[in-house]
């Protein structure tokens, strides 16, 4: 066992880690289970895949567009009111489209717009969550902390594959997001108990000066970019298989949602030992 996890697992008796750590367990088991949830609904709902290409890639959409105000936002506010403000509106989404694939009212559209409205929310939470670790540990604490909560952000993804593949088979899409639903809702009550350090504000530039001055520095080195067009090409591919033509397949010519709520599951459980 590495360093940082001895020392991830000893900031475990710190009560604003170890809630930290219950809401990054719980917010994204129900991340994993929603993408499942979504792709077999949509495929149950119209037998298309075009269909579910959209209502999928809704959410990536509106993070893409909407990340950056959502990190300049949370560094000017406040980022824990940012988080339970996002997993709020993230848990409302959910009931809503739970409630329409439950009444029999869920159409293609409305689902596509709920998950424009959860990418938004989550474009606000990620940046958000990722500042807030340095208000609650030292700083010297700060590495193992975040090896702490990746461990729980991986194995959340193989716990929530496998229980969102197994809750879609039994109990239907609509069930399942109810569940997801109140993931985000427990979540963000735990990260409403947090008391951090406070903030240190940015400065008086408005919004805009500070995007336009973070484009200017993330276009400056070639590097950077240069990173980050690659991985958004690997990440398409990876979403590709793993929001549309997975579950396709898995539906069509396997168990369904049971199967490949395992073999997602498995994605996890290697990243987590990785």
């Amino acid at each position: 066992m590495s360093n940082d996890i001895q020392q991830g697992l000893a900031l475990l008796r710190q009560p604003n880690v170890n809630r930290m750590f219950a809401a990054y367990l719980i917010s994204h088991t129900g991340n994993a289970m929603a993408p499942i949830a979504m792709a077999f609904g949509v495929l149950d709902l119209t037998g298309r895949t075009s269909d579910a290409s959209f209502v999928i890639a809704a959410p990536t959409l509106a993070s893409i567009l909407v990340l950056l105000i959502g990190g300049a936002v949370a560094d000017r506010t406040s980022r824990q009111k940012v988080i339970y403000s996002s997993e709020f509106c993230a848990m409302a989404s959910q009931l809503t489209m739970a409630w329409l694939f439950l009444s029999g009212t869920a159409t293609v559209p409305l689902l596509t717009i709920f998950m424009l409205i959860n990418g938004v929310a989550m474009a606000f939470y990620a940046p958000a969550s990722t500042g807030f670790v340095i208000q609650l540990v030292e700083s010297k604490d700060l590495q193992a902390a975040n090896a702490l909560l990746g461990m729980a952000r991986n194995g959340a993804v193989a716990g929530g594959a496998a229980l969102g593949g197994i809750l879609v088979a039994t109990i239907g899409a609509g069930a399942t997001l109810v569940v997801d639903a109140l993931s985000f809702g427990l979540s963000a009550l735990l990260v409403l108990s947090l008391k951090p350090r406070v903030q240190e504000r940015t400065g008086d530039g408005s919004i805009l000066e500070d995007l336009r001055l973070g484009w200017r520095e993330f276009t400056s080195h070639t590097w950077l970019w240069t990173m980050v067009l690659q991985f958004t090409l690997i990440v398409a591919a990876g979403e590709a298989v793993f929001g549309l033509i997975g579950p396709a397949v898995t539906r069509e010519m396997m168990n369904g949602a049971v199967d490949w709520g395992f073999i997602v599951a498995g994605f996890g459980v290697g990243t987590l030992v990785g």
